[in-house]
């Protein structure tokens, strides 16, 4: 019999029964702001500090943070280091070099090992000097200790199909040509120069590495995956005498349509490979291993091909051999996860009714079960778990955001059920900020079902007023709109221009159940358009609501909801601003990379005739007789996952119909925008664009 703990559950209903009698779902109280404070500008938002958690001491009594700030000017970050005591909270820097650090390993006596410029470092959490450990050609990348510290796992890329013509034709070094034969001749921002992400393992003795082994012995292989692995691909056997490592194993064309990546463990002592997940055909990803070293966990999906299928947690008990999936009867996707001190056991996070929240698995001591394993969702608010850094007797430290602060260390206590923060490196910048109110929404949608969307309020919000107001479409297009802070679709920041914002978690976003999250694959023009459409038309009738201002804003596959809502919106929108959208199905099929992605969302390929609708009704360039709405075009040329002619064809088709249209384009970014002050003229442009047209 099924035993599912969830807190949400009766708090959902008790939300959805209230919605039903009144739409509007408030969630926090309206915020009033003093006259020292002003709204929150661009420049302010990239002047934050960025908050990661890099552990915590093996006593548990101090944390250990990084800091990253961004100098607008110089164009460039620099990350420090700090401790920060439990007990006390008092803050001590701990590093303060040029560069970025980042915490490799926390030893019992204080040493803490981290990376600069790609070398090791020593320094001991109770003062003293830095060391330096490694002076490595080239540098050291995803380093992990063996349990002994005797040798050290860590990632290089190694040169082994010769695509670029300087590497095939010796005599021609100052040609620059590609020649390929396959596919997976780019990816994400990058064209394929032929070399692969490879683990290595290699002795270590006083800062003196000995001979580097690969383990996947010049396989045209990754491994960290491509394009984002990192460390966590990679975990030694308690023992030390093996390693596991994370790979798809497959080359060319076979590697642009599967996602079946596997774990594989490697033999030290006798070079000895061997796959640990064979014939589990989705992504295996992050494998762990519980605290006393008896059982291996790793995440899962069924589906070769669905990036985002439903991601459970497995594990693997060595002395029984015995394989158990401990979510599968759970209707949610986990994100990350850790195992408690006790072995008993595993917290993760997950998307929950538009939040990401704590839970806890129980790990059975048996996994001949005669009832499934129970789990509980421990936190529950109006905010966003981002990560789980590790466990004390009372509670977990974790990271987390809001929609109007960004990410800062915190404490959940397990009794009071409270978080409270550890770290405040953006206090003082957030006192001189006016607080946004949010709040939470429910509308009918067009077949029935209740449909949630955050609505973020301008500063000062005053409903005696009317405002201009904003849909935000999401991309994914199965990501999630929670309250998550980000540095370029910041909500606060939209808002604090004077707009009212209305971010729906429609269709097809994790947290509303498996069949929600995949019910918009192969149905991308469908109901998740008509779920945008239903949350604007709700809002609308609010008496404060400006309908003679309203536009729509997304970026990926929201930049394809906007193009596809400039056909078919009706006389809604004023203005329209896409960031990197797919505008025309047929090209987009034929030029992007991930094709897995492609065939399982889009149905395939444009020439079967099963796949028709996507090509046609579900295609923004079909509904083109229809545009006559300004719309401003975002395209990054280095974005390969969807290409500059996506972009480049909307902008030309608008100008073509005479339709008010601007496009920006942004030679040196990818799907996203990294560099400062690029990023500051995207902001510009986005708010130049809306004052304009609104």
């Amino acid at each position: 019999m099924k035993r599912i703990t969830l807190v949400s559950v009766a708090i959902l209903s008790s939300m959805i029964s209230h919605a039903q009698q009144n739409p509007v779902m408030k969630t926090n109280k309206s915020v009033e702001s003093s006259d020292s404070q002003r709204p929150l500008s661009p420049q302010q938002l990239w002047e934050l500090g960025r908050v990661s958690a890099e552990g915590l001491s093996a006593d548990g009594k101090t944390l250990i943070y990084g800091v990253s700030n961004f100098n607008l000017d110089e164009n460039k970050s620099e990350k420090n280091l700090f401790l920060l005591s439990l007990s006390d909270k008092k803050v001590t820097q701990f590093t303060q070099d040029a560069g970025s650090e980042s915490v490799i390993r926390i030893d019992a006596n204080g040493d803490i090992i981290y990376t600069l410029k790609g070398q090791l470092y020593v320094k001991n959490a109770n003062g003293g000097e830095a060391k330096q450990l490694t002076n490595v050609e080239g540098g050291l990348e995803n380093v992990k200790f063996s349990p002994d510290g005797k040798h050290i796992l860590f990632s290089k890329a190694v040169l082994l199909k010769k695509y670029h013509s300087v590497d095939k034709y010796a005599d021609l070094p100052k040609s620059n040509v590609f020649v390929y034969d396959n596919l997976d001749y780019r990816h994400w921002d990058s064209f394929n120069h032929g070399k692969f992400n490879h683990p290595f393992i290699a002795s270590y003795t006083e800062g003196q590495l000995g001979e580097a082994i690969d383990l996947l012995k010049d396989e045209p292989f990754y491994s960290p995956q491509a394009p984002f692995g990192g460390a966590e691909d990679f975990t030694w056997t308690p023992d030390g005498k093996a390693v596991l490592y994370v790979s798809k194993k497959k080359f060319g064309n076979e590697y642009a349509v599967s996602t079946n990546t596997d774990i594989y463990r490697y033999e030290i002592a006798t070079g000895k490979t061997t796959n640990l997940t064979e014939g589990m055909l989705g992504y295996d990803t992050n494998p762990t291993y519980s605290p006393d070293g008896n059982r291996l966990s790793w995440l899962s999906m069924k589906t070769d091909g669905f990036e985002a299928d439903k991601n459970d947690i497995i594990v693997f008990d060595k002395s029984s051999t015995q394989r158990l999936n401990l979510t599968s009867h759970w209707d949610g996707t986990v994100g990350s996860f850790k195992w408690s001190k006790d072995n008993r056991k595993i917290y993760f996070t997950a998307a929950v009714k538009g939040t990401v929240q704590l839970f806890a698995v129980a790990v059975p001591s048996n996994f001949n079960l005669k009832s499934l394993p129970i789990i509980e969702q421990i936190s529950e608010g109006q905010f966003d778990i981002t990560g789980i850094v590790g466990e004390t007797k009372d509670g977990l430290v974790v990271t987390s955001t809001s929609m109007t602060r960004a990410t800062e260390v915190y404490f959940y206590d397990f009794k009071s059920k409270n978080r409270s923060p550890l770290t405040t490196v953006n206090d003082k910048a957030y006192a001189g900020i006016i607080e946004n109110k949010v709040e939470g929404r429910f509308t009918k949608a067009t077949d029935g079902q209740d449909l949630f969307s955050w609505i973020i309020y301008p500063p000062n919000f005053d409903p005696t007023k009317k405002y201009p107001t904003l849909l935000y479409c999401q991309g994914g297009p199965q990501s999630a709109v929670t309250q998550t802070y980000s540095l370029r679709w910041n909500m606060q920041l939209i808002a604090s221009q004077g707009y009212i914002v209305v971010a729906v978690n429609r269709r097809g976003m994790p947290g509303w159940g498996v069949k929600w999250n995949a019910d918009i694959s192969k149905d991308w023009g469908g109901q998740a358009i008509q779920d945008y459409l239903s949350a604007i038309d709700d809002i609308s009738k609010e008496s404060y609501v400006d309908k003679d201002r309203r536009g729509a804003v997304g970026a990926s596959y929201g930049g394809y909801s906007v193009f596809m809502l400039a056909g078919v919106h009706e006389g809604r929108f004023k203005s329209f601003i896409s960031h990197c959208g797919l505008f025309d199905m047929t090209s987009w099929y034929g030029t992007t990379e991930e094709l897995f992605f492609a065939n399982h969302d889009l149905g395939g390929a444009y020439w079967d005739s099963a796949n028709k609708k996507t090509y046609t009704d579900f295609n923004p360039i079909t509904h083109i007789d229809k545009w006559n709405t300004p719309i401003l075009i975002f395209q990054g040329g280095k974005d390969y996952r969807v290409p500059i002619e996506q972009g480049l064809e909307a902008f030309q088709a608008a100008q073509l119909k005479g339709i008010k249209s601007r496009l920006v384009y942004l030679p040196d970014e990818n799907h996203h925008v990294l560099s400062g002050q690029n990023a500051q003229v995207w902001q510009r442009e986005f708010f130049t664009w809306l004052s304009e047209t609104l």
